[in-house]
């Protein structure tokens, strides 16, 4: 049996399915810990935006992650409007799957979040995690302000030192601003909460961001 190949890079706006006006419909309550997933949030707040393979895995990652106060999967970096998943999962929108990380910075600061991102995946694949193949997997930081980008660059280079020094190729990670979030499906929100056996196909380096 034959399938189509999915693109391995990015379309152009000419390219782009043309998506639609309507928002994605969905709870806004996170499923584990009760907290809203959409603005607004609780004052001294900020928000982060990191794309690391399969959304389910990281999404879990960073709940899990003490000082983070909410999550959700969604879509962003790419083309069109409002996409479904299947829609992503062509190639032909242009985005990432990525996690939305509402923290405290009281609690944690963007530079521990940036370690956990290092750390849970193998930013040197391209568009690309494991076995999981496609432009929605490539390794992305989406930034909110010229902090945000100014520390991600210094971990970047820091962590591409160590990753040559430990005999691994360049890092294919993508550091833009975030754009557009466009909030993935109900179904995928907190995924591996509602469905505990479900895949997770993250896998790191095993080399430590110090």
């Amino acid at each position: 049996m034959f399938f189509k190949q999915k693109p391995l890079s990015l379309p152009t706006a000419e390219q782009a399915l043309p998506g639609r006006r309507e928002a994605m419909r969905i709870s806004g309550k996170h499923y584990v810990n009760g907290h809203p997933i959409v603005p607004p949030f609780p004052q001294g707040l900020e928000q982060a935006v990191f794309g690391l393979g399969c959304f389910w895995g990281a999404e879990r990652i960073f709940w899990q992650t003490e000082g983070v106060y909410s999550t959700a999967v969604g879509y962003a970096a790419g083309i069109t409007p409002n996409p479904s998943y299947e829609e992503v999962c062509t190639g032909m929108t242009g985005h990432n799957e990525v996690v939305l990380v509402v923290f405290a910075p009281a609690s944690i600061r963007y530079e521990a979040l940036l370690k956990v991102f290092w750390q849970a995946h193998n930013p040197t694949q391209g568009m690309r995690q494991g076995n999981d193949v496609g432009t929605q997997y490539r390794s992305g930081i989406y930034t909110y302000t010229p902090q945000q980008a100014s520390i991600a660059l210094e971990t970047y280079k820091t962590y591409q030192d160590i990753l040559k020094a430990a005999g691994l190729g360049p890092i294919t990670t993508e550091i833009v601003d975030v754009g557009e979030f466009y909030y993935a499906e109900e179904y995928h929100q907190q995924y591996l909460a509602k469905n505990p056996s479900g895949y997770c196909g993250l896998g790191g380096t095993g080399v430590a961001y110090p």
